[in-house]
């Protein structure tokens, strides 16, 4: 199928990695540790951390978050992180290698104090250390921020920092169950310049809740003042367990949000605006201010096949070709890394046709794939190998050109993630 239908039903439309999830499982597990007791892979290492407290749930949100935590409890988890880190640094297949980037995501990373964030990276420096990262990222909810803990941010080595703004409509955010209201936007962003970082996010959804033509226009006006080096914007979707979902199944409603259609056309506007104003597309989702300066080492790492070592309750890693994801629920983690023990929960050993699969569906997501890596690495020349998924893309429109990389049209780009199950393996379709 090369397209999503019109209107935004429940489900998950967005490819985070391939094989898919549903395919990960218990069984896994002993791979899982074999691959962190073997020899390191001659490929990058990242560092994924989960911080999974927020001040609220937001109604779209399926991510695993705690909110109304005791401050005992976000102390335990902290110091639970840090050992967590420790015991995954001392195995082989990561013992001694130098991390190339690292990522603090959430949940809400910034829901830490100051005192804690401090005693967090002292821990993480003690076992991996990330002096020489090119990357160090950290994902920011704008309520959590004050003008001392985003001056700590910059002294602890953040060089990338995220800001979940979503929409500046302050009647949408609230109906959608977001923290925070516009004027804490503007706040932090002033004080996030005044720091200095030397790559700075904005984060947009289109389509939420309550999202009209002119609130969007508004959204994408400001954010266009705020002059970010990157802006990422996402297109709603409603993931079965969300709050969203939930309520509206139990009411027996559907849920109000803009078709895809209408998702494309405000991310398509956005777009334009952006690229008038000097931006250049660097993915679906993605437009950076000065390409040649602004890079996304751990996306970019990530999707080529780099180590990943997660760290965190229902984390996702991938270390020497092997999937995994931490155990899901706070209990059983924190026994794990309180016992000394990798908390692994699932995991996968894809073939390497699989992960080849992966690299290409992740790639295309850029707009345009090489092609040339892929099959100098994995023997395999994908224009060769699924000619008739190119034709195919190309005869819809989807493709500007097949050779010598394939190129997706602004179109096709808008709708990337209904288009790459096309590569997936039959069953996985």
């Amino acid at each position: 199928m090369s397209d999503v239908s019109d209107a935004t039903e429940p489900g998950s439309y967005f490819v985070a990695n391939y094989p898919p999830f549903a395919r990960w499982s218990e069984a896994a597990v002993p791979a899982v540790k074999a691959a962190f007791a073997a020899p390191p892979a001659n490929v990058p290492l990242g560092l994924y951390l989960h911080v999974p407290f927020c001040r609220k749930r937001c109604k779209f949100c399926y991510f695993r978050v705690y909110t109304d935590v005791a401050a005992s409890d976000v102390e335990r988890y902290s110091l639970a992180l840090a050992r967590e880190a420790a015991t995954a640094a001392a195995m082989p297949a990561v013992t001694g290698r130098v991390l190339r980037y690292v990522y603090f995501g959430g949940g809400t990373p910034s829901f830490l104090s100051v005192k804690q964030l401090e005693r967090l990276v002292a821990g993480i420096h003690e076992s991996f250390g990330w002096d020489d990262a090119e990357e160090v990222t950290f994902e920011c909810e704008p309520g959590t921020l004050s003008e001392p803990k985003v001056k700590a941010l910059k002294s602890l080595g953040m060089t990338r920092i995220s800001l979940g703004v979503e929409n500046f409509d302050d009647a949408i955010l609230e109906a959608n169950g977001r923290a925070h209201l516009s004027a804490e936007i503007l706040r932090a962003w002033d004080w996030i310049k005044d720091a200095g970082f030397p790559n700075t996010n904005v984060d947009l959804i289109a389509g939420m809740v309550g999202e009209t033509d002119e609130s969007w226009d508004a959204t994408v006006a400001k954010t266009l003042a705020l002059e970010p080096d990157s802006v990422t914007i996402y297109q709603m979707e409603l993931p079965y367990n969300t709050v969203f979902v939930k309520d509206a199944k139990g009411e027996g409603r559907t849920v109000p949000v803009a078709d895809w259609a209408l998702k494309r056309a405000w991310v398509d506007r956005a777009f334009d605006r952006f690229l008038a104003r000097g931006y250049a597309v660097s993915s679906g989702y993605t437009l950076v201010r000065d390409p040649a300066r602004v890079h996304f080492r751990y996306r970019d790492m990530l999707w080529e096949g780099s180590d990943l070592v997660a760290l965190g309750v229902a984390s996702f890693g991938h270390l020497s070709g092997v999937h995994y994801q931490n155990e899901p629920h706070w209990d059983p983690y924190l026994a794990a890394v309180e016992a000394g023990r990798l908390p692994i929960h699932r995991g996968l050993a894809p073939t390497r046709r699989e992960l080849l699969v992966r690299e290409l569906v992740l790639g295309l997501k850029k707009g345009r794939l090489d092609t040339a890596r892929l099959a100098a690495k994995y023997g395999i020349d994908p224009l060769v190998e699924w000619r008739d998924q190119w034709r195919r893309l190309e005869g819809e429109g989807w493709l500007a050109r097949i050779e010598p990389e394939p190129l997706l049209t602004r179109q096709g780009l808008l709708r990337v993630d209904s288009l790459l199950p096309a590569f997936f393996e039959a069953a996985d379709r």
